[in-house]
């Protein structure tokens, strides 16, 4: 049973899944196990267990019954998706080359966490990536 997985809702689903399947084929190599554009849907399985879900932050709007409030508003980044990978910087080579935008390159970072080395990307959907080692 998948219990915890990461779901992203997302404002541009079809640039989502344009930069997370490359992305995530080129770091895992995984395909998505479904795509439903109609849904704003898509998922990929890593090891049998859901590893990432997208979600057109519209739909969920519209499904919870906040649709008529601003679909976007000046503030930090309330979520962020975490990537573990073997090197984190081919890893943001990677990222980069399909759209991602570097905020903080990489570096390491022991005052978080012993041989801790990470990468801060924006994807072209918005989202707060952090790709780590260790």
């Amino acid at each position: 049973m998948d219990a915890l997985y990461p779901r992203l809702l997302v404002r541009d689903f079809p640039a989502a899944v344009d930069f997370y399947r490359p992305a995530l084929t080129e770091l895992y190599g995984v395909q998505p196990v479904k795509v439903i554009p109609e849904a704003q849907y898509a998922n990929w399985d890593l090891d049998g267990q859901t590893g990432l879900v997208l979600f057109g932050r519209a739909m969920i709007a519209s499904t919870i019954g906040t649709d008529a409030l601003p679909a976007e508003a000046e503030s930090q980044d309330a979520s962020m998706l975490v990537l573990k990978v073997d090197a984190v910087d081919p890893a943001a080579e990677i990222l980069e080359k399909l759209g991602a935008t570097v905020l903080a390159p990489a570096q390491d970072r022991p005052q978080w966490g012993p041989n801790l080395r990470t990468a801060h990307l924006r994807a072209p959907d918005g989202t707060l990536i952090e790709l780590q080692s260790y």
